[in-house]
């Protein structure tokens, strides 16, 4: 097996890893690092459960090789509150229950937070249309929607 060291930055901590050349960021995340709120759903980017940022653009950790973030500044959902302060998409989610077995809810946060600071929270419409790519089980897209607009409108969620 081919190992590779790749340095990037997980929620502002810089990161020296060495790594098979065949390890996406997901299992580097929650293997190599401990941070487990990233979640592995279906293993081939259709459920949107293990969403994070780089360089706070929205992407799939599971199709994504640890290799190919090096030097790339890395966000998980552990990351939105480093000084224990939860951020207002957290927040809001809470205050909606927009939430039931809470398996997806962090890559749903980490998405909500990316559509919010890309500007697309325009109308429900665009909400669900911008979040179609995170997968609910338990049905919650209407709090999911309702938490996201209301951030939305106090003008907050920025990453």
């Amino acid at each position: 097996m081919a190992h590779v060291a790749v340095a990037l930055t997980v929620n502002g901590v810089y990161q020296q890893l060495d790594l098979d050349s065949r390890v996406t960021l997901l299992d580097a995340l929650r293997d190599g690092l401990g941070l487990t709120g990233t979640k592995k759903g279906c293993d081939q980017g259709a459920c949107g459960a293990c969403t994070v940022m780089a360089d706070g653009k929205r992407i799939l950790s599971c199709l994504t090789l640890a290799a190919q973030c090096e030097g790339r500044a890395i966000t998980t959902v552990e990351g939105l509150a480093p000084d224990g302060i939860p951020h207002p998409v957290q927040e809001a989610f809470v205050r909606h229950d927009a939430f039931q077995c809470g398996y997806c809810t962090s890559g749903q946060i980490m998405s909500a937070v990316c559509l919010l600071a890309e500007g697309r929270a325009g109308s429900d419409a665009d909400i669900r249309e911008f979040m179609s790519g995170n997968l609910c089980r338990c049905g919650a897209y209407p709090n999911i929607v309702a938490a996201i607009r209301e951030v939305s409108a106090a003008g907050g969620g920025h990453a």
